[in-house]
């Protein structure tokens, strides 16, 4: 096999092991410093009642977000990252 497909073949036995939650040494997982939460949740169709409920957080907390007042931090911001890019991705995996 060449460099090339070596490299790939590695970073999807990498991207796999990740997937089980195995520990990759070196993996970067990239979370955006800046998140529009209001944009985000505009693409998940929900009102802030709902989109808060759907992520564990308050309204309150919700509206602070959207209106630039605080800035979600840590896992918060993973989450957000993630239904930025699947804002059906809570529904997908917790449903029954």
């Amino acid at each position: 096999m060449s460099r090339a497909a070596d490299r790939i073949v590695r970073g999807l036995r990498e991207a796999a092991a990740h997937a089980r939650g195995e520990d990759v040494p070196g993996i970067r997982i990239n979370v955006p410093n800046a998140i529009d939460v209001h944009a985000i949740r505009r693409k998940t169709g929900l009102t802030q009642e709902a989109f808060s409920s759907r992520i564990g957080v308050s309204t309150g907390t919700l509206r602070n977000w959207e209106q630039g007042r605080r800035m979600p931090e840590g896992p918060a911001r993973v989450l957000l990252a993630l239904l930025a890019r699947n804002p059906h991705i809570v529904e997908d995996m917790l449903a029954d």
